[in-house]
């Protein structure tokens, strides 16, 4: 193992001459991540491979300039709330807000210039274990996106020595306001080449779901046993097998706890045995948004320069449920003024025998 490393470097210049920039952390392990200060884009993830070297597991773009034309996400902190808010409304506390609507009649995640579009303030960080991180942070002025508060919100990406990328984000506000982010890359085990999902074995571990209006894709409040659906993964299954039976082939909304903030749960696994990698996502969210990117079309090109098709990643988003604010059954998603809300999560990735059952 070498000592870890973190370097910074110009990855591009905004309208008005503000500076995008890159830091490059480097982890004793040799696990790499590149982020931008642009949306907290997480634009590459080198894993160690079974018989050495790395590979690139996220998808990303290879310019300033093609995530400046936009794109879906790709790597970002979204919010204040990530997911789809019907009709962009909520209530809580006796008040309706009207959030920007940016998805049609809905307000997805966090507006047409949510978190995922700011610049954010890095301070890069080395860890006593020889892990490497980043501290991100963002101030978020009352009014924004139609959000009430002032809110200061961090988000932290540390690469550990178990081979994990840790995301832990803080929010304080100083009024009771909604707060639903997620970390939003979009995770390729063979690669970030022309290449899909569909010989990966995924595994969520919850035994419930939201019932999903599969015309706009927004979930509702209604809890649903997944036994005998499409969103049943509790046991290990390729994607391509179960593909045609999720709604719209698109995924869905799992509700892993309804008491978010406590202990460190296993939400789901991914295998892929031709290259001998895994993935365990652990968290302390409520929910886990399943994403299998049937909306990507071509039209975008990777950081490999091939383009970036249907089901070529997925997302596998730890959150609250959008539209909790009004429902703290299914998991409180308030920030109260004095009462920080942290959350947890961790991808972690190991080497699986290709053989093994």
């Amino acid at each position: 193992m070498t000592p870890p490393t973190i370097t910074t470097a110009r990855f591009g210049t905004m309208p008005g001459g503000r500076e995008i920039l890159e830091w490059t952390l480097v982890a004793s392990t040799g696990m790499t991540a590149r982020v931008l200060n642009y949306g907290g884009i997480v634009r590459a993830l080198e894993v160690p491979l079974p018989n050495g070297g790395l590979r690139d597991v996220v998808l990303g773009m290879g310019t300033w300039e093609e995530y400046a034309a936009g794109h879906p996400f790709l790597g970002t902190i979204t919010g204040r709330i990530a997911g789809r808010v019907p009709g962009g409304r909520i209530s809580f506390g006796g008040r309706t807000l009207q959030l920007e609507l940016n998805d049609g009649v809905n307000h997805l995640h966090g507006g047409r210039t949510g978190l995922d579009k700011r610049i954010w303030s890095g301070r890069p960080f080395l860890t006593p274990d020889g892990g490497a991180g980043l501290e991100l942070t963002y101030f978020s002025p009352d009014g924004e996106e139609g959000y009430p508060g002032n809110m200061e919100i961090t988000v932290t990406y540390e690469l550990t020595s178990a081979c994990g990328l840790k995301v832990l984000s803080k929010v304080s506000c100083d009024q009771t306001s909604p707060a639903c982010l997620t970390h939003h890359s979009y995770f390729q085990l063979a690669g970030d080449g022309d290449a899909d999902i569909l010989d990966h074995e995924l595994r969520v571990l919850a035994d419930e779901a939201f019932d999903v209006d599969t015309g706009d894709l927004t979930p509702t409040c209604r809890l649903a046993s997944v036994a005998g659906t499409g969103l049943d993964l509790r046991s290990s299954r390729l994607i391509r097998d179960v593909l045609p039976a999720i709604p719209a082939r698109h995924g869905g909304l799992y509700q892993l706890t309804a008491n978010p903030g406590g202990a460190m749960l296993e939400a789901a696994r991914v295998l892929h045995r031709p290259s001998g990698l895994g993935m365990r996502v652990s968290t302390n969210e409520a929910c886990l948004q399943l994403y299998l990117g049937m909306a990507l079309d071509g039209t975008l090109r990777g950081k490999s320069g091939h383009p970036i098709r249907a089901h070529a990643g997925i997302c596998l988003e730890c959150q609250g449920h959008p539209d909790a604010a009004g429902h703290p059954e299914i998991g409180d998603i308030l920030v109260r003024p004095g009462e920080p809300m942290i959350r947890r999560t961790v991808y972690e990735f190991f080497h699986i025998d290709p053989a093994q059952t």
